[in-house]
């Protein structure tokens, strides 16, 4: 049987940079495009030529690509021609292959918003829309607030739809603007544009996520017919995002019947490269990964109960909707006080440490991180953290340096500018392979951003540890999370954090203390440590 093609349109570098702190540089886009058309999207939005430097220097700067790079605009103006529109000219200097032209379609916004009449508004869209395909320019016309133009004037926004495809566009993209359309009226609504003359294969979904049903209603409009399918990587947009490309793509290619029914550019193979894409994004962004986040969170597959965890070992089906290795994903098994042998076992295993059931040792462990949880340590997200604990308990944690001492100071003063900055030095000093080395750092705070005691630490210990400093070069902290656990005169300072190294490898230790730079200072050592295991296997 033959399958139906659903083309992925994605909007990251355009809608996705309306997200509310986002804004992205040229070289940031120019990198997002390139992992996007090596995953097999079928056409990127690369912005809005005109509208600010970066978006017109994008497309000055993108090299060729699979994908179809389009450039996004507006309908021209009331009382100019389209060849006489200056914001529509600048759209169509951009030389992309295919112009995304949006335009109203709610009888509300034309009269209120643009303050034109509907005839004005039809002709805008086909004059705007035949120009564009005149020029041999593959058109797409956004149909602006149409679900809710729908419920208040069907006939008129279905006069938009039709005007611009007997102008000559490609695509008709209905989009619910505003995101408060639910899945089921979408669905009704796709059906009803269908039977009203303009065909699903020429019909495009996009959806806010205003409801938290953007993936929802881009599948309810797929089942009622529409072919293109618009979103963004893991769902940036304004207000509450766009339709999530990333959950999307995997359930296209994954689950029933879209899996049977449906082709999409994206491969198995290039699937497996979603989760690296994904918390590429959040690197550009310098945000931490949402860890729920479906198929590419790191908690996506993560199973603390120990009833489950005991399933998992006898069928990973048992509590998995999917193989997490299909997304590029791993299953975790968290360690906690919940924690049973056969919880144990598995981690202990996915960390390459091997150890027999029914071994004294296992219980000597869960013992031991039950009476570490008692103290404010937690092991279901410090996962590094916890197989140093293991590994210690077993006897194998390799002796790659020893910290004799350390030291932080702060100190205020003014900087040329007459204003109070903090200053931090650390000194740090170290025994490897019998050699004792002193690094000191500083790290000044002159602008909020960021810096200061723990920033010197951590660069003061990653400066010199001899024949393992090649192993930690590329190590860096990404997140730094820190929790007051008790009250009172009992107060003790839990600290996350969270580091990542060249490859993308990503890691969690805990550190606790009375002392907010002591719990920093143990996470910190926790996440070196790590490093070095995995890099160096034993000390040299």
């Amino acid at each position: 049987m033959s399958k139906d093609r659903l083309y992925l349109y994605d909007t990251t570098l355009r809608d996705g940079q309306q997200t509310q702190g986002i804004s992205f540089s040229t070289a940031e886009k120019l990198r997002i495009a390139e992992a996007l058309d090596g995953l097999g999207i079928d056409y990127i939005e690369g912005g809005w030529p005109g509208a600010n430097p970066t978006d017109s220097a994008f497309f000055e700067e993108v090299g060729a690509t699979r994908a179809t790079m389009t450039a996004f605009g507006m309908t021209k103006r009331a009382g100019r021609s389209a060849e006489n529109d200056d914001v529509l000219a600048a759209v169509l200097n951009a030389g992309t292959p295919a112009v995304c032209l949006v335009g109203k379609t709610h009888d509300y916004h034309v009269t209120e918003a643009l303050g034109i009449t509907l005839e004005e508004n039809l002709e805008s869209i086909r004059a705007s829309v035949a120009h564009c395909a005149g020029q041999g320019r593959e058109a797409l016309f956004d149909a602006e607030h149409f679900f809710d133009g729908w419920k208040a004037n069907r006939d008129y926004a279905l006069e938009c739809l039709k005007v611009a495809l007997d102008a000559g566009a490609r695509w008709i993209v209905l989009c619910d603007t505003n995101g408060g359309t639910l899945p089921t009226e979408i669905g009704r609504i796709v059906g009803e544009v269908i039977a009203g003359g303009i065909p699903g294969d020429r019909l495009g979904i996009h959806t806010h996520n205003d409801t938290e049903s953007a993936v929802a209603g881009t599948l309810a409009a797929v089942d009622a017919g529409a072919r293109q399918i618009q979103g963004t990587l893991n769902g940036l947009g304004e207000r509450c995002g766009n339709a999530n490309l990333t959950s999307l793509i995997p359930s296209l290619l994954l689950k029933e019947p879209y899996a049977s029914s449906y082709e999409i550019g994206v491969t198995r193979e290039a699937l497996e490269g979603l989760t690296r894409i994904s918390r590429m994004l959040d690197e550009v962004l310098n945000r931490v990964p949402m860890r729920q986040a479906p198929y590419v969170g790191s908690s996506a597959f993560a199973h603390k109960a120990g009833l489950h965890a005991s399933a998992i070992l006898k069928d990973p089906s048992t509590y998995e909707h999917i193989e997490p290795e299909q997304v590029g994903n791993r299953r975790v098994i968290p360690m906690s006080n919940q924690a049973g042998q056969s919880n144990l076992r598995r981690r202990l295993a996915e960390a390459g440490i091997e150890v027999e059931k029914g071994d004294p040792a296992l219980a000597r462990i869960l013992e031991r991180i039950k009476a570490r949880e008692s103290e404010g340590y937690v092991y279901d997200t410090a996962q590094a953290s916890f197989e140093l604990l293991a590994r210690d308990e077993l006897g194998q944690m390799p002796e790659f340096f020893e910290v004799k001492r350390y030291r932080v100071t702060i100190e205020r003063r003014k900087n040329k500018y007459n204003r109070m900055v903090s200053l931090s030095e650390a000194v740090v000093v170290v025994k490897v392979g019998g050699e004792k080395k002193l690094s000191v750092s500083e790290s000044l705070d002159n602008a909020g951003s960021d810096r200061g005691p723990v920033n010197a630490l951590s660069k003061a210990l990653a400066k010199d540890l001899g024949p393992y400093q090649h192993a930690i070069d590329d190590m860096r902290l990404v997140d730094f999370k820190v929790r007051i656990t008790q009250g009172g005169t009992e107060a003790v300072t839990r600290v996350i954090i969270d580091s990542q190294d060249g490859s993308g490898r990503r890691w969690q230790t805990v550190g606790v203390s009375a002392n907010i730079v002591d719990a920093s200072f143990e996470a910190l050592l926790d996440a070196v440590r790590w490093k070095l295991i995995r890099d160096c296997g034993t000390a040299a």
